[in-house]
């Protein structure tokens, strides 16, 4: 069962992005407060759960969280700084969003670029380990799964409403066929083979759904 706090008094935020490792796409990161006493034995990182259950579990978050909020971060600014950067962008705009200051971040992975002044601790696999960490991956990933859903009705030809923008072989297949779309992530590998496409892997993603 997941932690609902890191430490006893503090007001706590669970943060977590989602689609670093896509080829197309913004990428997206979400801050939840959750109460103190909150405690739901479902919630757990976004990647354990099904379809259904993110969505169910984020109307249940949105009535419960004390503050939460979700942020993004464009395809053209990933390709103008990196994809780390951008992501640690996206989380600190979500939490500059939200209606109640936290005093402590509870930041999913080993590193964070920290745009304000509140202290924060990074948890490897914290998605997995506390609640509001574990909320923040499911508002992260469903809202951008919304928008990958919305970005497929312009684009239907790169099945994004199935693959959300990652590296699947049949994407590769339509960029191959296609070309990359306005939204691409152009500083991104494009195509299983480099002498296929004038792109180059700059930010080297790792190509793993989250």
């Amino acid at each position: 069962m997941l932690k609902s706090q890191y430490t006893p008094d503090l007001i706590e935020c669970g943060c977590d992005e989602a689609g670093r490792g896509c080829l197309a796409g913004a990428v997206y990161a979400a801050a939840v407060i959750l109460p103190k006493d909150y405690c739901n034995e479902s919630l757990n990182d976004s990647k354990q759960l099904s379809e259904r259950q993110r969505y169910a579990l984020r109307e249940e978050i949105q009535h419960h969280a004390l503050a939460w909020a979700v942020a993004s971060v464009t395809a053209e600014e990933i390709d103008k700084t990196n994809i780390l950067r951008a992501s640690m962008h996206a989380m600190n705009l979500a939490i500059a969003k939200l209606t109640v200051t936290p005093e402590l971040l509870l930041i999913d992975g080993n590193r964070f670029y920290n745009e304000g002044l509140i202290p924060y601790y990074t948890i490897v696999k914290g998605d997995g380990k506390y609640l509001s960490i574990a909320a923040a991956s499911i508002l992260a990933k469903t809202y951008r799964d919304d928008y990958m859903n919305e970005m497929h009705k312009q684009h239907p030809e790169y099945g994004w409403d199935k693959n959300k923008g990652y590296p699947t072989a049949g994407h590769y297949t339509a960029l191959a066929q296609h070309g990359p779309s306005p939204i691409h992530r152009m500083t991104f590998k494009l195509s299983k083979d480099p002498a296929k496409m004038n792109t180059e892997n700059k930010a080297s993603p790792i190509a793993i759904p989250h």
